[in-house]
């Protein structure tokens, strides 16, 4: 897929990789557009084509006391908001059929969850709103299995498909990244690596996801180095504080210095 095709998406021509990057989840207008903002101002200076991220609902949660939003229209709106503020994409996950053809009123790219890749009906609905879809990795899959889950959406007339992987299960609380599924799964669609979800370590007994934010930078140079097209980043100006997925974000802080270095990297890996 052409990314170009994505509305309003900036800096296509820069042969840079491009970036989804937010909040896991959208907590309030203030913080969705201090965030995009930032983001934004960054990707600017480094060429970096952009598409702000974040959830308008979180369905998959460990507890039912987690956090999963501050309701649905709501947070629509103030996606929709960022993206009519700085003229650029956004992408949210959906979790049920019936989010599909709502979410789309509102965003550029739906998402579906890796729990729930596999899901016909979901990957169809989205599909059919004619959005650009992202299907995650389910971290039970083969990279080579994703390949079913991209003709569902090709078969739903619709071309505009492109795959994340966030990880597989390496036991049961911990994750870790198979380099060997990138030139897989770039066969057959565009190849994001969500960066900060293949940092979690799920499955906690406390019922709250841990992670390793300490190695962000680790991932995101092996990405890089192995084509990528494109990085998932989940970010916050304040970690500790964030309502969902706060251990493995990235301090927004420290966001334009890895930047710097992975532009730094794809550059150099553009001349082979």
């Amino acid at each position: 897929m052409d990314i170009s095709v994505i509305p309003n998406i900036k800096h296509t021509q820069s042969n840079n990789f491009f970036l989804l990057a937010g909040p896991c989840a959208i907590e309030n207008e203030t913080m969705a557009m201090k965030i995009a903002e930032d983001i934004l101002k960054i990707s600017d200076t480094y060429q970096v084509p952009f598409i702000f991220k974040g959830s308008f609902k979180k369905a998959n949660r460990s507890r039912i006391d987690s956090f999963t939003g501050i309701g649905d229209q709501k947070a629509l709106e103030i996606l929709k908001k960022v993206g009519e503020t700085f003229n650029i994409p956004t992408v949210t996950d959906i979790h049920q059929v019936q989010d599909a053809a709502m979410a789309a009123n509102y965003v550029d790219v739906l998402q579906i969850p890796a729990f729930l890749v596999r899901q016909t009906d979901l990957v169809v609905a989205a599909a059919q709103t004619g959005k650009v879809v992202n299907l995650k990795k389910g971290q039970f899959m083969s990279p080579e299995s994703m390949q079913h889950a991209v003709q569902k959406v090709l078969d739903s007339n619709n071309e505009l498909v492109m795959v994340t992987d966030r990880g597989t299960m390496f036991g049961y609380q911990d994750l870790i990244v198979d380099f060997r599924g990138i030139p897989t799964m770039r066969e057959f669609a565009t190849t994001v690596l969500d960066v900060t979800h293949s940092l979690q370590q799920p499955n906690q007994s406390s019922g709250v996801t841990g992670g390793r934010p300490d190695m962000i930078e680790t991932i995101a140079r092996a990405g890089i180095v192995n084509h990528v097209d494109g990085l998932f980043i989940e970010t916050h100006y304040n970690p500790s504080e964030a309502k969902s997925d706060g251990a493995n974000m990235l301090d927004l802080k420290h966001l334009e210095q890895l930047i710097k270095h992975l532009t730094q990297i794809r550059a150099t890996i553009n001349q082979f």
